[in-house]
């Protein structure tokens, strides 16, 4: 379908937006500012015959459909991806492209970070025990955990891990990061550069995988890193399924290896009704959706309609990402 946003009769500026059509944020681009023409289509065959495009938003698609899209529009100047992880869709051959890439950084983070806030409480205070005694009617004391003074562990130093350090620090946590230039910052105790990742895995409590999922990160927590752990360390993965080796998790959860794992991705999504995941008492399980606050689609799109009138005015667009790197 197409639609003109504005009082102007042409189009200073043509945005193909890649999303099913019954999108649910789609209302938003009535809110585009004046002289913007949009095009919505599920696939690259929708945008046949239409005015090229200048820009293309991304809200679904996958890689393979970008590809195809972009081939329509050579002269367009920037991709936005409405999410805030791109390993899906972005590919190393749009940076040889004269066009700028983004995304909703940091839009998710502050969601994430009281998702992991929320796992270290559930572990630290043993929720489900008391849930389990709730039910049973048992009046049974046990031994909490207080988080102040713990270690929090932070693999991959982003806007989610910036968000989720400065939530823990409010807790009393003493924090440390890997990144992968390591360096400092103010709201970590100890950051350590990529090849210390096991020496950060043996301080931490509480380690956090907030990593982008790359070439470079795909089985990053494998059965050597996991074997690296405290054994009463909770594994929090709130960055994408594929960085930790489920397997190898797994088995360490049924071995007692660790002491627990809060997972809001995985491997395979949905998880399958046969993953053990499901069936162990030391895992937290969230459907892939920590960050689907109220109104988190809506602030997906602010985000969007922020970088589009920095793109109308020619300015510099915030955070681009690198499409060689993937993030």
């Amino acid at each position: 379908m197409t639609l003109a946003a504005g009082k102007e009769s042409t189009p200073s500026c043509t945005l193909w937006v890649l999303a099913h059509p019954d999108d649910p944020g789609l209302g938003a681009l009535q809110d585009l500012p004046p002289g913007v023409t949009f095009v919505v289509g599920a696939d690259a065959a929708a945008f046949a015959g239409h005015a090229p495009a200048d820009a293309v938003l991304v809200c679904a698609g996958g890689r393979e459909r970008l590809r195809a899209t972009l081939a329509l529009a050579p002269q367009a100047r920037w991709v936005h991806f409405r999410s805030a992880g791109v390993d899906g869709s972005v590919y190393p051959e749009l940076a040889d492209r004269p066009l700028v890439v983004t995304n909703a950084r940091g839009v998710f983070s502050a969601a994430l970070a009281e998702f992991v806030m929320a796992a270290v409480f559930h572990f630290a205070k043993d929720l489900r025990r008391l849930m389990r005694n709730q039910d049973r009617r048992l009046w049974e004391a046990g031994t909490p955990l207080l988080v102040r003074g713990q270690t929090m562990g932070i693999v991959g130093y982003g806007d989610i891990g910036r968000a989720t350090a400065t939530a823990a620090r409010a807790q009393g946590m003493r924090v440390v990061a890997l990144r992968r230039s390591g360096g400092s910052d103010p709201s970590v105790d100890q950051m350590f550069a990529s090849p210390g990742l096991h020496d950060l895995l043996a301080v931490a409590d509480f380690v956090v995988v907030a990593t982008p999922l790359t070439d470079e990160t795909r089985g990053l927590i494998d059965a050597k890193a996991i074997a690296a752990m405290k054994r009463t360390a909770v594994l929090v993965n709130v960055g994408r399924g594929p960085v930790v080796q489920e397997h190898a998790l797994v088995a360490a959860l049924q071995a007692g290896a660790i002491g627990g794992a809060a997972l809001d991705v995985f491997e395979t999504e949905p998880l399958p009704p046969e993953s053990a995941l499901w069936s162990l008492d030391n895992v937290l399980l969230s459907p892939h959706s920590a960050d689907h606050t109220p109104g988190w689609l809506e602030n997906a799109m602010t985000c969007f309609l922020a970088h589009l009138r920095r793109f109308l005015a020619g300015e510099p667009l915030a955070g681009p990402v690198d499409p060689r790197r993937g993030y």
